[in-house]
């Protein structure tokens, strides 16, 4: 990598970016990244991955070859083109005789090793899943259900038992597919003021540090709710204190938002922790409402979600884009218990606010006060009289259970192993050549690291200059410098609430020499001040 060797006092304006959310900030860093042509940019402030989920990708474009044959065999005496709706008789059959010559195929046996495990695992039929697979492969019908395919929600409901709640006896709950984690997350703050469970004024908490978006989201205009931070502590690993837990107990706070494991720190929450949250709940706020997102907890060793402990307060969110490599398939989920304190919170509404839900939700059913929250966000994502047509694409509801089936298929857990081992490394790597190597944790997940440059500094060249480091407020200008003079792209801590001057590295999106390269790069800048303190004595 060769450095960019214009003075440091020739920066960017930084003082504009004070307010940008840390992924508009982005755009900002890139810029002052590519002010040199010649040299290779490095961005690490994204977490979009380079490595995905091929066996599931593979079984997919097979099974759209099949389905096309299928399609064709209605229509087969026109020569134009034409296909038609595909028959469930005598599919399992036709299926066997496609595979048969298709027999070297990673992606057929896939698809057979899934139909003997849908049936013998989960008592789903095998001719049934299979024709619900083609159909929806072809895209050629509405959602129906518009809140998820049936065997789909079976499948990726026993695929969240098993990487979100480690098997737990959760009881009943139910799926809705959405558009990514994103969506989820507008579907239900949406929902939540529609159905008159949020107010403009009113308390949210919201667990941090934590992704951006959870902390934007409750100050717009129209949602205008007031943040109530309940703050990890550093020092405890990135565990919340009970001090902090204790707001929780504040009847005014509606919602408790968290992610699980964290982002930016990437450290999961412990049992301990996660048995003191379902605690407080149970004897205290059995009203409360919690969103877990749970997107990175795949990476994590042993992970189980507060949503196994504590399923009835706890609405599950949980993306397949990071651990698939599947960003731009915009795959998500919500998942809520079938006995759950929204439901409870909606049933026991004023009857003035039960009249007005009743009108809202009257092109659905006669009696709304039946309808179940989970049913409501999937008619608000479309603004109601739209509900006949919401619903997640077909197409994109199928790539999700071959994603959930290769999860629940993989027994010796190969894929999983090898997606760890790979983060991993690369954090090894980026601390090695930094020259503050680091100690893999027990609640470590390491999709992304955040590098304390406060504690970094003090540990490479002692309290007094972390002192100084900390006190001239060096972060943000840190941050533009690694990127003018050396290419390299990382996210500032604080727009995720961390309060230390820091930097989000993400450690799924390049490769491990370019982790080489971006750990030499954040030291010499480091260096660089140092030489900057020293020289003022």
């Amino acid at each position: 990598m060769t450095r960019n060797n214009t003075p440091a006092t020739i920066l960017p304006d930084t003082s504009l970016s004070e307010d940008l959310s840390p992924f508009e900030l982005k755009d900002l860093l890139i810029k002052a990244a590519s002010s040199d042509s010649h040299r290779l940019m490095l961005n690490a402030g994204r977490g979009n991955p380079n490595f995905l989920a091929t066996l599931p990708r593979r079984a997919f474009l097979r099974l759209g070859e099949f389905a096309l044959n299928e399609s064709e065999r209605a229509y087969s005496y026109l020569d134009s083109g034409f296909g038609g709706l595909p028959q469930t008789e005598g599919i399992i059959n036709r299926f066997e005789s496609f595979a048969a010559t298709h027999h070297d195929d990673e992606g057929v046996r896939f698809l057979r090793a899934a139909l003997s495990y849908v049936d013998d695992q989960l008592g789903i039929n095998s001719a049934d899943f299979l024709a619900e697979a083609v159909a929806a492969s072809l895209g050629c019908n509405y959602p129906v259900p518009p809140r998820m395919l049936n065997n789909s929600e079976k499948i990726v409901g026993a695929y969240l038992r098993k990487e979100m709640c480690r098997d737990a006896d959760t009881g009943a709950f139910s799926l809705v597919a959405t558009e990514g984690g994103t969506a989820a997350m507008t579907y239900l703050f949406q929902s939540m003021f529609a159905n008159e469970l949020l107010h403009p004024g009113d308390k949210i908490a919201i667990g941090t540090p934590i992704f951006s978006p959870y902390l934007e989201i409750p100050v717009l205009p129209g949602f205008d709710l007031e943040v109530v931070d309940v703050r990890m502590d550093q020092n405890l690993d990135w565990q919340y204190p009970k001090e902090e837990l204790d707001k929780l107990l504040d009847p005014a706070v509606k919602v408790f938002c968290l992610v699980n494991p964290s982002n930016p720190p990437s450290t999961k929450l412990t049992d301990e922790s996660l048995k003191a949250i379902a605690t407080l709940i149970r004897e205290h706020r059995p009203d409360l409402f919690v969103i877990t997102d749970d997107v990175y907890g795949t990476f994590a060793d042993d992970f189980s979600s507060l949503f196994a402990l504590a399923p009835e307060n706890t609405v599950l969110v949980y993306s397949f884009s990071k651990f698939f490599g599947a960003t731009g398939w915009r795959l998500g989920t919500i998942g809520i218990h079938e006995d759950n304190a929204i439901d409870r919170a909606i049933a026991a509404l004023p009857e003035e606010t039960r009249d007005r839900l009743q009108r809202r939700y009257s092109s659905l059913t006669t009696d709304a006060s039946s309808l179940r929250f989970i049913d409501r966000l999937v008619a608000d994502s479309r603004a109601v009289a739209l509900n006949h047509t919401a619903g997640l694409s077909l197409p994109q509801q199928l790539q999700m259970t071959l994603f959930a089936l290769h999860g629940l298929m993989d027994r010796l857990n190969r894929y999983e192993d090898a997606a760890k081992s790979l983060i991993r490394q690369r954090e090894t790597t980026l601390y090695a050549n930094i020259g503050a190597p680091r100690a893999f944790q027990p609640e470590d997940v390491d999709y992304y690291t955040l590098v304390d440059l406060q504690e970094l500094a003090g540990e490479l060249y002692g309290d007094e200059f972390a002192a100084w480091f900390a006190k001239g407020d060096h972060g943000r200008d840190y941050l533009f410098r690694l990127a003018r003079e050396t290419g390299v792209v990382l996210l500032p801590g604080n727009g995720f609430e961390v309060v230390d001057a820091s930097a989000r590295v993400s450690l799924a999106n390049l490769t491990d020499w370019e982790y080489v390269a971006i750990g030499r790069a954040t030291r010499t800048i480091l260096d660089e001040y140092h030489e900057q303190f020293t020289s003022q004595g």
